[in-house]
């Protein structure tokens, strides 16, 4: 049986069990640089020091994806969180499960961001790779880097596939 999932608004309520929402609204902040900026603070803690490992910062460039899309495989980070920050205001998509060795997708969500949120991944949350509704679409992403220790023996990703027919549309 095929199932067929719409994208609901991100919501931090929603959302707490995958990780954090990461936007201004509702945030904490100060006034620094003598008047000239607002600082946001403290939006979310990186988990990315597991076995000598430490935060590091990406640029992602996604492909616009096809809908109504199919989602045939999950991914995990098992020893670090990862975070994802657009670089525009055009809104991205998210799916997300609970589960230990697999996706339990009966906790399977779909998000869709208002073009000014980020998200924040706890670590060992299952999730979709990037979904961008837009061709060329930037992403600053925040997650690990072992500084090329070969001694250093941290899984980076557990990919998973998934055997259900199961379709995102993008509204």
């Amino acid at each position: 049986m095929k199932k067929i999932l719409k994208p609901i608004d991100l919501n931090i309520g929603v959302f707490k069990a995958y990780g954090e929402v990461l936007s201004t609204q509702n945030s904490k902040s100060v006034v620094i640089n003598n008047g000239f900026a607002q600082k946001h603070y403290n939006l979310c803690n990186i988990d990315a020091n597991e076995n000598g490992g430490v935060a590091t910062v990406h640029l992602y460039i996604g492909k616009k994806r096809e809908f109504p899309l199919k989602i045939n495989m999950m991914e995990k980070h098992p020893f670090f969180s990862q975070t994802f920050i657009p670089r525009s205001n055009n809104s991205f998509l998210v799916v997300v499960a609970l589960g230990d060795e697999k996706p339990d997708l009966r906790t399977l969500k779909v998000f869709k961001t208002d073009g000014n949120q980020g998200v924040h991944y706890n670590k060992g949350i299952w999730h979709f790779p990037l979904i961008a509704c837009e061709n060329e679409e930037q992403f600053i992403v925040i997650d690990r880097n072992d500084l090329g220790k070969k001694e250093n023996k941290v899984i980076d990703c557990i990919e998973v596939d998934i055997d259900e027919e199961i379709e995102v549309l993008r509204d």
